[in-house]
Formats: C-alpha cells, sequence, structure tokens
C-alpha cells in the first residue's frame, strides 16, 4: 500500500512561520485536529482585502464560506448567490468562473453524471 503524506505550511499574523507533516496513515481525522490545533493557535488563513464589486470575487467568497470541504456544483452556488447579494446571476456567469477557478487550481472539478462537481483544493496531498 501507497504511504501518505501531507505537508502543511502556515505563517500567523506575526510572521512566525509554522511547517506540518503527516505521514503514513494520514485519515479525515487526523487532518481535523490539525485545524483544530491551528484554530488554538489562532492561526486563520489569510484573508486578503477582496475588492467585492466583481462577480468572480463575489462568487469566490460564496465558495469560501459555503463549501470550504464539500463538493458542491455551479447550480449550489447560484442559490447561495442569490441568497447573500439579493441580485440575479446568470448560471453560464458562475459556471465559467468556477471552470477559471479550476484552470488556476484552486479547485478541483469532476464530471458527475451530467454536471460537473467540484471541490476547493486546500491540503496538497501526495502519495508514494
Amino acid at each position: 500500500m501507497a504511504k501518505k503524506r501531507i505537508r502543511i505550511d502556515m505563517e500567523d499574523s506575526d510572521g512566525a512561520r509554522y511547517d506540518i507533516k503527516l505521514e503514513g496513515n494520514v485519515t479525515r481525522n487526523k487532518v481535523l485536529k490539525i485545524f483544530e490545533m491551528m484554530d488554538l493557535m489562532n492561526i486563520e488563513e489569510e484573508h486578503e482585502v477582496t475588492n467585492m464589486d466583481s462577480v468572480g470575487s463575489k462568487i469566490w467568497h460564496i465558495v469560501d464560506r459555503f463549501f470550504p470541504t464539500g463538493k458542491f456544483t455551479s447550480t449550489n452556488i447560484l442559490e447561495k448567490y442569490e441568497d447573500e447579494y439579493n441580485e440575479p446571476v446568470k448560471l453560464s456567469v458562475i459556471s465559467t468562473y468556477l471552470s477559471r477557478f479550476s484552470s488556476k487550481g484552486r479547485v478541483n472539478r469532476a464530471r458527475t453524471g451530467r454536471e460537473w462537481t467540484y471541490q476547493v483544493i486546500k491540503i496538497a496531498q501526495k502519495q508514494q
């Protein structure tokens, strides 16, 4: 069986750097414990000041806020977008942005039946 290895590099707001490596039998539960530890240490992802005027930044905000770990479709994003911003947007616009996010390596994209499903790429996982 191939050995799994996950490496997480972080930097806190004070500039301290953290390098965490998990090797062997890496499970979802173990990764979640690492995130709990990060929360206890007050290490958070960088929250960039984004220009929420663009449709793309609004779509990414929805993806990052409501679907940080699970799978989602463009229809899921459409529903959340309209609820969050109270403005209409075409499904084709959302699909285009999600395709761009996939090209840039921000989300994984997989064909499921007649539609695409997406999942945010948070942790680089490598098998040896």
